[in-house]
């Protein structure tokens, strides 16, 4: 089953990025619909979103995710400067 989560981070707000979506099966194919309609990056990793999936929503990443979300945000980076 297709698992799908929303990452938001603000430097100047927040200190960690937050979940700010979350879910699994048509929820999933949802969040990745609205993330195309805004050209959002997308990123797959399955074993990060398993562990996402445990985050409550609207709550930080725990520390213990940070590389793992970091690698993320780097890859948006990439992909971002591209266009």
């Amino acid at each position: 089953m297709k698992k799908a989560a929303a990452l938001r981070y603000d430097a100047k707000k927040e200190k960690a990025p937050r979940v700010v979506a979350k879910g699994k099966g048509e929820s999933a194919e949802n969040i990745i619909k609205i993330a195309q309609l805004h050209n959002l990056p997308i990123k797959k990793d399955e074993d990060l979103i398993e562990l996402l999936s445990k985050v409550e929503l609207d709550k930080e990443v725990p520390e213990a995710l940070y590389r793992a979300v970091a690698e993320v945000f780097s890859f948006i980076y990439k992909v971002s400067n591209k266009s």
